[in-house]
């Protein structure tokens, strides 16, 4: 038993030989040696490690009236559709791969941070197929779908190429002046 494993072991030790060199080997493990300790400058390592700072005038990103995946955020107030910031856009900007709709429907939200309203502009994301990821629907402020500017029911995908929804952004148009309808 011992002579077959020592010819073996002899056999595999004289094969890896003649496949390779000293200076491969030693290239090899330096290579493996530089790159692991590399490993920990790359971007991701950062990124995950790294806190979420809350944008000025917003509130904290660990509350749900900060966190723009929640529907609880504070510009969600008026919604009806998926979240963006879910479906791989961000409140303000649409996924790659659809376009935003010209025509949107505002409402009025107030700020928690500063106690404030804004007005926000709510933007159907349209080219690709419905996202299906984290739904809201609020209707504060709400109007009937005979009242198309303030009314959250309607697919606001006109004046872009398909009409296919995919998800709404909410955008900061402004500070609200006038008291609330």
């Amino acid at each position: 038993m011992h002579d077959r494993l020592d010819r073996w072991m002899a056999n595999l030790s004289r094969r890896v030989a003649r496949r390779t060199s000293r200076r491969g080997f030693l290239a090899r493990l330096a290579t493996a040696v530089v790159g692991g300790a590399a490993l920990p400058l790359l971007p991701i390592s950062r990124a995950h490690g790294a806190t979420r700072v809350p944008i000025p005038g917003e509130p904290p990103p660990d509350t749900a009236a900060g966190d723009a995946t929640s529907c609880e955020y504070w510009r969600h107030c008026a919604i009806d559709g998926f979240l963006c910031s879910c479906c791989g856009g961000s409140q303000r900007a649409c996924p790659p791969g659809t376009e935003q709709s010209p025509v949107t429907w505002i409402g009025t939200c107030r700020n928690p941070a500063d106690g404030k309203d804004y007005v926000i502009s709510y933007n159907d994301c349209c080219g690709k197929h419905v996202c299906g990821l984290c739904f809201c629907h609020r209707n504060q402020g709400d109007k009937p779908i005979y009242f198309p500017p303030r009314s959250n029911d309607i697919n606001w995908c006109y004046g872009v190429s398909t009409v296919i929804y995919n998800c709404s952004t909410a955008i900061v148009l402004g500070l609200a002046t006038e008291e609330k309808s």
